[in-house]
């Protein structure tokens, strides 16, 4: 891991989600930029000292020479860094698990991509929200054509834990959020919207055709937006809202998805995950549970206890670990991944993702509806 040590939300996550199913050790790091502090939280992890590393450059030339290298690299930091190190972790022929966005900037994300296709690197993007299962029983239902023809997609992300001007307070994880320098140019929309964005876009498998976006920044003095609202058209005509808000004062964590076609519509709310309501055209509305046996292979497999027992973030997150650990042995193996691989968020949705933000801050700066192209093939 790079990154994610004292103080790092992120990183404790990555952590437990990594260990969760017994898929995962870890064995070596570079914690924090400053390098002692990096290695002292290190052993204090129980990783042997030869294998706590000072910077991500120590750590490849260190991982490198080893007959027992690690298997791949979990970076967690923040968004400015990733392209560096994961473009130098590719070169050095480590494969990748990438917090998102992919990179702070467009040009960075593409040539990224091209990088680990080019390499044959596996790079994982950790959208977390992709890991739910009843988020995969949603997949499916919609590809089943359970929902008819899609009309309309409505996801949210609204949170309050930046309501106030709390990045000039101390806070360091709100100070680089708010830093286009290290953030890049989307504040909300580039840090929770892309979550929204790629949740919409796996649930019904749509792709974006166009969109007009609305950027606010309510706090005073803030350099990036802390309110998005974007309008979607979609490719065969759907079409969508979406709405991301770091400043939506009594939402902790109010991830949300409604789908609508026309035969029936589907709800998911993050807060509530082990429920899907499905509501078929003329019939009564239903509540799908996480654990039944009425539900896909894709959530069956994605699910660790019987209904009734709450799997919620954690569990989620750890089955995007199990699922890049299955892919990485597949590809090495020469086989097609199974259950658990498929569908796992790669380094084309990151870069989807960086391609999203930079058209709604486009169309936010112009004021003008941004027409969406295909990015890379």
């Amino acid at each position: 891991m790079i990154g994610g040590g004292q103080g790092a939300y992120i990183g404790n996550i990555h952590r437990i989600a990594a260990r969760l199913d017994g898929q995962w050790d870890l064995v070596a790091g570079a914690f924090d930029v400053d390098p002692q502090r990096g290695r002292d939280f290190a052993i204090g992890e129980g990783l042997d000292p030869a294998r706590a590393y000072g910077s991500y450059q120590d750590l490849i030339a260190g991982e490198a020479g080893r007959d027992d290298k690690v298997d791949a690299v979990a970076i967690c930091t923040p968004n400015f860094t990733h392209y560096p190190i994961a473009k130098a972790l590719i070169d050095a022929g480590f494969d990748v698990i990438c917090e998102k966005p992919l990179t702070a900037t467009l040009e960075d994300a593409i040539a990224l991509e091209k990088l680990a296709r080019e390499r044959g690197s596996f790079v994982g993007v950790t959208y977390t929200y992709s890991g739910y299962p009843m988020v995969h029983e949603a997949r499916v239902r919609v590809a089943n054509g359970e929902l008819g023809k899609i009309r309309t997609i409505q996801v949210e992300y609204p949170l309050e834990w930046m309501a106030t001007a709390i990045e000039s307070e101390g806070n360091a994880q709100a100070a680089w959020r708010t830093d286009p320098t290290k953030n890049g140019r989307g504040g909300s929309i580039g840090d929770i919207g892309t979550h929204a964005y790629h949740l919409a876009g796996f649930v019904t498998g749509l792709t974006v055709e166009a969109l007009t976006a609305d950027l606010a920044t309510f706090v005073p003095g803030r350099a990036l937006d802390d309110n998005a609202h974007v309008m979607i058209r979609y490719e065969g005509g759907a079409r969508g809202l979406l709405w991301s808000s770091q400043v939506a004062l009594g939402n902790s964590n109010g991830v949300r998805l409604r789908v609508f076609g026309s035969e029936g519509s589907l709800q998911w709310f993050q807060e509530q995950p082990n429920e899907l309501i499905f509501q078929p055209l003329g019939g009564r509305v239903q509540t799908i549970k996480r654990g039944t046996d009425e539900v896909s292979e894709d959530a069956k497999v994605r699910s660790r206890t019987p209904p009734g027992h709450p799997e919620g973030y954690l569990e989620a997150f750890a089955n995007l670990y199990a699922g890049f650990a299955e892919v990485i042995r597949a590809r090495r193996a020469g086989r097609d991944p199974g259950s658990i691989g498929q569908n796992v968020p790669l380094a084309y949705d990151g870069l989807k993702g960086v391609a999203f933000v930079e058209a709604v801050v486009d169309s936010a700066e112009s004021d003008l509806p941004v027409w969406l192209t295909p990015v890379a093939t």
